[in-house]
């Protein structure tokens, strides 16, 4: 299984986490699931940014992201080479280092 590193970010991980992930899911599912409150104003359908992230190391295992999720990620605050959409990064074999950047779009974050 590979294990997804969050790097620590100051409001939703501070301490960072290490988490098994498996094969087939998305960073974004990772994460809520064990706590890590990634927002995700569009519920994962590829129709916003907040669920913005950055693939620090592993970003070459991921399947490349398609038009829409590109289109996207123009509008993202903070936009690097290595960025990716939660919501639509999938998880292959390889372990990521993941750093969730400090700010987006969002005027207000919501629980889920």
């Amino acid at each position: 299984m590979p294990q997804i590193i969050f790097l620590p970010h100051e409001e939703l991980c501070p301490e960072g986490a290490a988490i098994e992930a498996k094969t087939g899911q998305t960073v974004l599912d990772v994460a809520l699931k064990n706590g890590i409150s990634i927002p995700h104003a569009c519920e994962k359908s590829c129709a916003c940014t907040t669920c913005h992230v950055v693939i620090r190391e592993g970003f070459d295992s991921l399947e490349e992201s398609d038009e829409l999720e590109d289109d996207m990620l123009d509008k993202a605050w903070g936009l690097e080479p290595e960025s990716r959409l939660g919501c639509q990064a999938i998880i292959n074999d390889e372990d990521l280092v993941v750093e969730i950047p400090k700010y987006n779009l969002n005027i207000v974050n919501e629980d889920h």
